[in-house]
């Protein structure tokens, strides 16, 4: 962890998860430079360290590190302490990190070429096919991105939530993905419970993920008319969409969001996307500093208010 930095009794504290690298490097950048504190963190200490360094190089201050592993419980706890003792609140959680729930196989492209060069010509489509062609989906992948998708965020959620809701202002953005949107969801009896969030319940979203897994190792997933391509990564991003409505609607007193950054030149889409990370980072971070009293329990793509279907 970095030595305490001085701030102001006023300043707006942020945590980012995953923020080392990619779309949470640049978030922790844009929220920095708009004067907020910023609780950069990661898993690995030395990768974290290092990230921070740079952006108090670039004259950002306001940065600190702490490191974070939102699997596991002690870690969580430790953010959560240092974060008491430090600030006593927390003004706003990025929730970030996040893996792509598939094994990554050899591009069998030209490795000599950039990104630039490898992906001109194609349209969003097929850089989308060609990052599906270029990995498999595995059970074990697929259950630890469950766990880290979903489950990690909910446990740093709730370990956080008595500093958010010290905050006059607290908020929670959850980096989402159009692949979490309803219309994967192939099984109709599914989706209209998924929609019904005034009935819907944690519990219920924990059987939905526990039976997906279960199809998902028996080899069951298009017979039981779950998604079929990167599914483990998409059903943990409609089961956190779900859950940021349920946590909106038990409490109001916060902004809970859900925010997709786009397809993004990123590690976990082996940089075929078309945005660049600080153009992602932008449609996060416009949600992370909406006005008070804005919009709770929404989900906006590109930086604008959209539907979750």
């Amino acid at each position: 962890m970095d030595a305490a930095i001085p701030s102001p009794p006023n300043t707006r504290i942020a945590v980012v998860t995953g923020g080392n690298k990619g779309i949470g490097l640049e978030v922790c950048r844009q929220l920095a430079g708009a004067g907020i504190t910023v609780v950069l963190t990661a898993r690995d200490e030395k990768r974290g360290t290092s990230a921070a360094e740079k952006l108090r190089e670039a004259g950002l201050s306001g940065v600190i590190f702490h490191q974070l592993e939102v699997t596991d419980a002690p870690s969580i706890a430790r953010l959560a302490d240092f974060l008491k003792t430090r600030f006593g609140k927390l003004d706003i959680l990025v929730n970030n990190a996040a893996i792509g729930a598939v094994e990554y196989v050899h591009d069998p492209a030209d490795g000599s070429l950039t990104s630039e060069e490898k992906f001109n010509g194609m349209d969003r489509q097929q850089r989308l096919e060609w990052m599906f062609n270029a990995v498999r989906e595995t059970y074990d992948a697929a259950r630890e991105g469950v766990q880290i998708n979903y489950y990690g965020t909910k446990h740093v959620i709730e370990a956080l939530l008595p500093l958010l809701q010290a905050s006059s202002n607290g908020r929670i953005v959850n980096v989402s993905s159009d692949s979490g949107l309803l219309r994967h969801i192939r099984n109709e009896e599914l989706k209209r419970e998924l929609s019904d969030i005034d009935s819907l319940t944690e519990e219920r979203l924990d059987e939905v993920l526990d039976t997906f897994l279960k199809d998902f190792k028996a080899g069951d997933l298009e017979a039981r008319r779950w998604p079929i391509v990167i599914s483990a990564y998409k059903m943990a991003k409609v089961a956190l969409n779900a859950y940021s409505r349920i946590l909106a609607r038990m409490h109001p007193e916060l902004r809970v969001n859900c925010a997709h950054p786009g397809y993004v030149d990123t590690d976990m889409t082996m940089h075929s996307g078309p945005l660049t990370p600080e153009e992602g980072a932008a449609n996060v971070v416009k949600v992370a500093l909406l006005p008070e009293g804005g919009p709770t329990g929404a989900y906006f793509a590109l930086g604008q208010e959209a539907q979750f279907v």
